[in-house]
């Protein structure tokens, strides 16, 4: 019997994120807290989940259009002029999608040929290489550095050009550093980008998640809009994980093979969960200050406890991650991660889930409530003390 396998897809490793997932779930033990899932701890606001039930009693079960509803596309394009200073037409422009994995999936397979090269920063979200790879590309890894705030740089953008490369992924606020990227910084990109045309997949999900900083869109810089795909969504800001829905924004050429991808995979994004996001774009902005206002509260709570430990943590500016350094305590970010499970019943996930040059660091999410993050701190400032202790006595 031949292999029923691609060797494509069998090459790929699995998600570092979902190993420890895993491994709490079959632990199956009441006293483990995960700090691993980066998923609001927020009930969806009540007049979005209303607006799904009374879509749903008003029969509003059929397909819509391939692209989405025109009223929330309608709504998409006054949210991304309002927050992020660009325009962008309803119709051609605008694609509705099942989250923003989706759109980060069918972009590239709608931009890529066989051998063309995409950028990668990392460290950055899980899915950006094996998507370049399923859709024929070549992913290019571009290691950022912690002294640099885990920001791209001009002159690490331009070492890794060949005259292969065709897409910059730009993954900011990012996942799993929560560092950003301000206006400066992206004019200097954009400039890069426009001089050896390259195009941009800015990944913007966590846009409506910074602190005491405005969140500045690629796309907003001049020469830009044409060559940028903008990528986000509601899973992030309205707490809408399980709605599944998100949005692509870009060119109108791109946007219609994007669609002609989505048409035969998809055919269209829930249809209940477009409606109550027509609602969320419409009356959201105060519940997602709300929101915003409690992350900033554990944000900083944790640098404080983390950088009390004594480990080194850069200050994040976005999204709901820090990262701190575990470089001192002389073990992976792996092994560090399975006995903080084993001994304190804690679960983070090793910086190395995602990219190499994540090693020494660890993912924390504080998209839990107060109370258990200054649990899950506790156990582990006991367990970095007990490491710190047994490396002493073995210099000694």
């Amino acid at each position: 019997m031949r292999d029923p396998l691609s060797s494509i897809i069998t090459g790929i490793k699995p998600s570092g994120i979902r190993k420890f997932f895993d491994l709490v779930t079959e632990m199956n033990d009441p006293e483990v807290i995960s700090l691993g899932v980066g998923e609001p701890d927020f009930d969806t606001p009540w007049f979005i989940r209303e607006e799904g039930i009374y879509s749903l009693e008003q029969g509003r079960t059929f397909y819509t259009s391939n692209a989405g509803l025109k009223e929330l596309r309608t709504e998409i394009s006054g949210y991304l002029k309002r927050h992020c200073n660009v325009d962008y037409v309803p119709d051609g422009e605008i694609l509705v999608t099942v989250g923003g994995s989706e759109a980060i999936d069918i972009g590239l397979r709608a931009m890529l040929d066989p051998g063309d090269e995409v950028l990668i920063p990392q460290p950055s979200y899980v899915s950006y290489e094996p998507c370049t790879i399923l859709a024929g590309g070549v992913p290019v890894i571009i290691n950022l550095k912690e002294e640099n705030e885990f920001r791209l740089t001009k002159d690490e953008l331009l070492a890794a050009i060949t005259p292969k490369t065709k897409v910059l992924i730009l993954p900011y606020p990012n996942n799993p550093t929560g560092a950003i990227m301000e206006r400066g910084d992206l004019e200097e990109i954009a400039k890069v980008c426009i001089e050896n045309d390259i195009f941009v997949m800015s990944d913007e999900i966590y846009s409506a998640l910074t602190y005491g900083v405005e969140h500045v869109s690629i796309a907003s810089i001049p020469g830009m809009k044409e060559r940028t795909i903008l990528i986000n969504g509601f899973s992030k800001a309205y707490a809408m994980t399980g709605w599944r829905l998100g949005y692509a924004c870009g060119p109108g050429n791109v946007i219609a093979q994007m669609t002609k991808i989505h048409q035969f995979a998809i055919m269209c994004a829930p249809t209940t969960s477009q409606y109550a996001a027509v609602q969320a774009l419409r009356y959201g902005d105060s519940e997602i200050e709300k929101m915003r206002e409690s992350y900033d509260q554990r944000r900083k709570f944790l640098i404080h406890t983390f950088r009390r430990m004594g480990l080194e943590c850069f200050e994040p500016f976005g999204a709901f991650y820090i990262f701190p350094s575990i470089k001192s305590l002389g073990m992976s970010s792996d092994d560090f991660a399975q006995e903080l499970l084993k001994a304190e019943k804690v679960a983070v996930v090793p910086g190395t889930a995602f990219g190499d040059c994540g090693e020494g660091f660890l993912r924390i999410s504080y998209a839990y409530s107060l109370e258990e993050l200054k649990t899950a701190t506790d156990r582990i400032a006991r367990f970095v003390a007990y490491l710190k202790a047994k490396k002493a006595g073995e210099q000694s």
